[in-house]
């Protein structure tokens, strides 16, 4: 009987096909093109920073404060995405923010310490998250009115709450935070706060059923219903999370600036909502990732500093923001309109 040579075989078993291409193309084909081009924008700018203001950019205070003053409203971003990819929307998130800090900073919250002041935010931020799920979700109430009427709200009750005024913090323990002696290896502990809500949230995103029933109710909630996904108890789910980072964004917040304020968190939906879709998140829904809304918060917040750094206006910063998000938006209507 003749024996023919069994065809050779790859590392997995497998026969590969003729003229199959080689395996790095493959591993550059699935590579995230949108996220290599934000770090190609971040290094940019980074090296527009060092070029224009070598001694104060690349000084390491100031790549310090950068990543600081990313990371609260970088906390907040990880919730708003999550929000964006369900198809919904929070434009509330500035005002729990401020209602969250001022809250937690009274002088009867204070009297319980560190752990009063932190479990307080958080409480009310996920409070706060906990309404607009509940009229949303079982309410039907369309995102942008019922987040609109808690931005209000949250506002007004901020300003009631502290009468306009500063509420310092008094409490050393929390103050203590925000001195350098507490940096870990030169990082502030603000920014390994923002690591560790990053990786959680990408890994709930893309590693649980949780992440994958919001992509589904995004995409279709009527495919999603008929798959068997409670889509009024997920949306429901997905506010309170927006909730608790506000509420965590409100007590680094505190930490950084000592005080709780009704003005806190002053256009943090915008710059949340921005980070976001300059990131690759769908405004319509179905889409988007942890990774690149993190590298828009940080492009954002480089441009802040570089233009603070230069001395340029705000006004030429918010043209400049601007222009980044018609940008994006034209950039996902373009690849949309591809595939």
């Amino acid at each position: 009987m003749t024996q023919h040579a069994s065809p050779p075989r790859d590392s997995t078993g497998k026969v590969p096909s003729a003229g199959a291409p080689p395996a790095w193309r493959g591993l550059m084909a699935r590579a995230d093109v949108r996220t290599l081009s934000l770090l190609g924008v971040l290094a940019a700018l980074i090296v527009i920073g060092g070029i224009t203001k070598p001694d104060q950019f690349l000084d390491t205070r100031n790549l310090q404060l950068v990543l600081t003053q990313a990371s609260v409203i970088g906390v907040v971003t990880v919730g708003m995405t999550f929000v964006i990819i369900s198809g919904g929307i929070d434009l509330s998130v500035g005002a729990i923010v401020a209602l969250a800090s001022v809250w937690a900073t009274t002088v009867a919250t204070q009297e319980y310490g560190f752990a009063g002041i932190l479990f307080t935010a958080v409480i009310v931020g996920v409070g706060c998250g906990l309404v607009n799920g509940v009229l949303i979700a079982y309410g039907a109430m369309v995102p942008f009115i019922a987040t609109l009427a808690m931005l209000a709200s949250a506002r007004g009750l901020a300003l009631q709450i502290t009468d306009g005024k500063t509420q310092i913090v008094s409490v050393p323990s929390v103050l203590d935070l925000g001195e350098r002696d507490a940096y870990v290896l030169g990082i502030p502990p603000l920014v390994m706060v923002f690591a560790v809500v990053t990786i959680i949230g990408w890994l709930v995103l893309n590693r649980t059923t949780f992440g994958r029933r919001s992509v589904a109710v995004g995409g279709n909630a009527e495919a999603a219903r008929l798959a068997g996904i409670d889509v009024r108890r997920q949306r429901l789910y997905l506010y309170l999370l927006s909730g608790l980072c506000c509420g965590i964004a409100a007590f680094m917040l505190i930490i950084l600036s000592g005080s709780g304020q009704n003005t806190n968190g002053n256009l943090y939906e915008l710059d949340a909502i921005a980070a976001a879709i300059i990131g690759g998140t769908l405004l319509s829904g179905g889409r988007g990732t942890i990774t690149g809304s993190v590298l828009g918060v940080l492009i954002f917040t480089t441009i802040t500093n570089i233009f603070a750094l230069n001395n340029l206006q705000s006004d030429v910063q918010q043209i400049a923001k601007g222009a980044i998000i018609v940008a994006a938006v034209l950039v996902q209507r373009r690849t949309a309109s591809t595939t």
